[in-house]
């Protein structure tokens, strides 16, 4: 919204403000008075312009924001009555029912007669009597809770107890889940009995008393700050390092909780009695930290609870958003305990003494340091990291003994999966190439597999992929031939398949010789479908097959072998994390939906005849071969499988992965009859978050997906209860100008759908500002686009909001209504004039403006009656019988016209005329004498 011409004069601002809000446009009227807040010293005008932007911020359900306004308001005027009830009503929204009393007394001792305060305070009286009800109520609950679970009598042996004792817990967690409840625990206590729980030998017991702390600290900075400091992040480090996996999970789960209470806590504008004297957060955020910094190198923490370390420091670090300028938490993190992390990262479990690991410790590091490292901002910073990274491997290699090297080359193969900028620099230190070449010819199993590990990740590096062509592909051939151990074999087959794939999808480019990709894809498949072999070599077969599919042919084989795809999933579906990104980059390889630039063919000529290489694509991935892998990959269950992926919680689980996966779900739509297979196996419900948290690139694919399945499918079954609101925000992201027209177009269906279903669903669409949106692509050149997005504002005007913004004067919304019924486009004439229709018959009034917008109305009118399309002839007679009935001077117009004579042989029915349309030309013919009749004897009664 831009204000115009207005741009210096605060009064003016204010009163075009008034105007907009008004006319129902909230936001256009917060930015007037914002503007004339910036622009007025007196405090009397200032006090007013609060008041009034605190109105919009109700309308806008910015509760938080309009209580804020309205006590500045207050600040200058404390007999601002008005201020002062729109503070009521924003903490009564807010459940701040007692300050919300107070205020609301205040106004009816101001104003004793006006029936608004009133009604408010008897409001009021009642919520306040159901919480206090409430917590009475709780009270007793929370006491017989702790009465059993204190039972000094309970003992482990005795069986019957222990399940009264589990059952009581349960009941805890369930109460804390309520507000009041929460309260009461934390008032009556309840954190010290919380820990005691906490050191019950009993699993249930202990899952209990994690999830109690859950619903506790939800939301809730003041009591999640007394919880850290009163349990000690020691205690719950200790909880989450302990061996069984769910219990780990469950206090993984409760610090991210706890996060997250302190983050937002920081972020909110907090005022009010109780939470104005909150102590700054920090200090409890750092000390959570520094605990978990501390369990990375901990030899008694178990290798889950390290892996749910590494996963809350990626969550938490480094920041959401690249616009936000503070990264001093990932500087601290990086000074305090990078080389904590490094520990972690250098760990060969078989050979060194180190912290205990699980299959997903070193793809996690590398997520970890990967996400510290593009938090950095400057120069300074990334070098700091360099050397911080060169200092820890040069430490460990130039030690005596093998066991120093390995753990200095295992550093730099973690470096390069995550940070690769800075794996390449470890990997160029003096002898370290030299060390990881000599070390893959070495007689020991575990030391072959560090280096040819480091050398495959090396190999995926185009700045080493060369020196390793020419130096380790004669390596990895005899390893994977002589080798007698399948770990060597597997992993030397992937070193292979990567520097083969080095063309990526440009046939003429190929490495080896033809039919030796074909023969390793063929050895990768047999590996994966043997179940004998540990699952990590056979992920590495994944991993050969990530590569490998850039060549159709591989594709086509691998597609047709239905164990090779089913072994894929099941290891998809497995513990091991580490395997999602090649199953995503596979798919994405096999579905074709990575993005392709076709060359300009006046350019491809041009490369041609100055003999530069043109790139080519393979015959096998024309668009039917790609159709044929898509409906061999869903018979195959690939659904299943993403939907699996998408739940995981790990680190390996990454942005890229994520992309992938949104690519492969896209697809897999693009058929209109396999969409209904993607929502019965769980497809729409997994893209609503791949939606959210993604790359830009990613989102965008995966709200092009819903958009698919939210044209052509009932959204109502595709995203049942309250998941179809979720689907709006990935539909509006896609009305901007960075996407295609063909995404607009696929949204503003989508949205037209959404629309038409209730009026929650068009509010949350109006909330999610996409109506501005919607209006811009009314006036876009595409035919399509154009008659879509006015197909979307004929369903949104079913909305009071949206109808205010027909109803508001100064503007052209109207008149492009009316111009575009004369269209000769048939889609867009029936949007725009069934959009005229029911605004008119909502709206008596917009009638007697329609003369006003263009000199041609009544010759648009005719030609609707007149349409050989019966929908264009319905929507005209409804215009018609709401212009008659509206105002007299309109039907006098009507009557006079040849509209007369049309209505007549409308209402004479016949020749496939639908009886609604005749019906309507009566009612109007009808109406039409009655005003003849009152105009030539204008004294005439007629009988009711």
């Amino acid at each position: 919204y831009s204000v115009g011409e207005k741009g210096g004069d605060p009064a003016a601002l204010k009163e075009e403000g008034n105007t907009l809000f008004k006319a129902g446009d909230m936001q256009g009227a917060v930015c007037c008075y914002t503007k004339a807040l910036k622009l007025t010293d007196s405090h009397a005008d200032k006090a007013v312009l609060y008041r009034n932007r605190s109105a919009c911020y109700l309308k806008l359900e910015e509760y938080s924001k309009a209580e804020a306004d309205a006590s500045k308001a207050l600040d200058t005027d404390q007999g601002d009555v008005k201020a002062r009830f729109r503070r009521a009503q924003a903490f009564q929204k807010l459940g701040r029912f007692d300050q919300a009393f107070l205020d609301a007394q205040r106004c009816a001792q101001l104003e004793p007669k006006n029936k608004a305060f009133q009604d408010l305070l008897r409001q009021l009286g009642a919520q306040i009597q159901q919480k206090s009800a409430q917590l009475n109520s709780t009270d007793a609950r929370v006491q017989q809770m702790f009465s059993l679970l204190l039972d000094p009598s309970t003992k482990e042996c005795d069986r019957q107890k222990v399940r009264i004792t589990q059952k009581a817990a349960q009941n805890l967690v369930v109460l804390s889940r309520e507000e009041a409840g929460a309260e009461q625990i934390f008032r009556n206590d309840g954190v010290k009995l919380i820990q005691k729980l906490l050191q019950s030998k009993l699993e249930d017991v202990v899952l209990s008393a994690l999830r109690t702390l859950v619903g506790l600290c939800t939301g809730h900075q003041s009591r999640t700050m007394a919880i850290v400091n009163e349990l000690g992040m020691e205690q719950l480090c200790v909880v989450m390092g302990s061996g069984a996996s769910s219990v780990s999970l469950a206090a993984c789960h409760l610090l991210q909780v706890m996060f997250e209470a302190l983050t937002e806590g920081m972020k909110r504008e907090i005022r009010g009695k109780d939470e104005a004297i909150l102590p700054e957060p920090s200090k409890e955020l750092r000390s959570m930290l520094r605990h978990l910094l501390e369990m990375m190198p901990a030899s008694n923490v178990s290798g889950p609870g390290r892996d749910s370390a590494i996963n809350l420091l990626v969550k938490q670090v480094p920041r959401k958003s690249l616009k936000n300028p503070d990264n001093s938490l990932t500087l601290w993190v990086v000074d305090q305990g990078l080389k904590k992390i490094l520990e972690v990262a250098g760990t060969v479990p078989e050979i060194s003494e180190g912290p205990p690991l699980t299959d997903n410790s070193h793809m996690s590091c590398s997520v970890l340091l990967s996400k510290l490292y593009d938090d950095l901002k400057s120069d300074k910073e990334r070098e700091n990291f360099n050397k911080l990274c060169e200092e820890y491997v040069q430490q460990h290699f130039s030690r005596p003994g093998l066991d120093g090297k390995l753990r200095a080359i295992q550093t730099v193969s973690v470096l390069l999966q995550g940070p690769s900028d800075v794996g390449n620099r470890t990997l160029e230190m003096s002898g370290m190439m030299d060390a990881v070449i000599s070390l893959c010819a070495s007689e020991d199993v575990t030391h072959q597999q560090v280096a040819v590990e480091a050398l495959i990740h090396a190999a995926g590096k185009a700045k080493r992929a060369s020196f390793i062509t020419a130096n380790g592909v004669s390596l990895l051939k005899d390893l994977y031939k002589k080798s007698e151990n399948d770990r060597i074999r597997v992993r030397a087959l992937v070193g292979l398949c990567k520097l083969g794939s080095a063309g990526g999808t440009d046939f003429s480019m190929k490495q080896f010789a033809e039919g030796s990709t074909l023969k390793l894809a063929k050895q990768c498949r047999k590996w994966l479908c043997n179940e004998t072999l540990p699952p990590t070599s056979r992920r590495w077969s994944v991993e050969g097959l990530a590569y490998l599919t850039f060549d159709a042919d591989v594709k086509e084989d691998l597609v047709e072998d239905k164990n090779a795809l089913l072994a894929m999933f099941d290891l998809a579906k497995s513990e091991d994390k580490t395997v999602l990104f090649a199953v995503g980059s596979t798919l994405v390889n096999c579905t074709n939906s990575y993005d392709v630039e076709k060359p300009d063919p006046q350019m491809v000529e041009l490369a041609k005849y100055a003999k530069q290489h043109v790139p080519e694509e393979h015959p096998k991935d024309a668009p039917s071969y790609v159709e044929k892998r898509l409906v061999k990959l869903l018979e195959a269950g690939v659904v299943s499988a993403l939907v699996c992926m998408v739940k995981q919680e790990s680190p390996a689980l990454t942005e890229a992965c994520r992309e992938c996966i949104a690519r492969v779900f896209l697809a897999l739509v693009e058929r209109q009859e396999d969409r209904g297979t993607v929502v019965a196996q769980g497809g729409g419900k997994a893209l609503i978050p791949l939606a959210s948290d993604n790359t830009d690139a990613g989102k965008i694919k995966a709200a092009q997906a819903l958009a698919k399945i939210t044209i052509t499918s009932n959204p109502e079954i595709a995203f049942p209860g309250e998941r179809i609101y979720e689907v709006v925000r990935p539909l509006t992201s896609l009305l901007r100008l960075e996407c295609t027209l063909l995404q607009n177009f696929e949204a503003l269906m989508a949205l037209t759908n959404l629309a038409g279903i209730n009026d929650r669903l068009r509010q949350k669409i109006i909330k999610e500002k996409a109506v501005p949106k919607i209006e811009g692509y009314m006036f876009e050149e595409h035919d399509l686009v154009r008659a879509s997005a006015t197909e979307c504002m004929c369903n949104l005007v079913l909305n009071t909001e949206v109808q205010k913004l027909y109803l508001a004067t100064g503007n052209d919304r109207l008149k492009l209504l009316v111009l575009y019924s004369g269209e000769d486009d048939g889609r867009l004439r029936k949007a725009a004039a069934g959009t005229l229709a029911m605004l008119t018959a909502e709206h008596p009034e917009l009638c007697a403006r329609i003369p006003g917008t263009t000199t041609h109305w009544l010759e648009i009118v005719q030609a609707l009656l007149l349409s050989e399309i019966p929908d264009l002839r319905h929507r005209g007679v409804v215009i018609v019988q709401n212009m008659i009935q509206a105002e007299k001077s309109l039907a006098e117009k009507l009557i006079e016209s040849e509209a007369l004579e049309i209505l007549s042989v409308l209402a004479k029915g016949g020749d496939g005329m639908p009886d609604a349309v005749s019906k309507i030309a009566q009612n109007c013919l009808d109406k039409a004498m009655e005003i003849f009749i009152l105009l030539k004897w204008p004294f005439y009664n007629f009988p009711n």
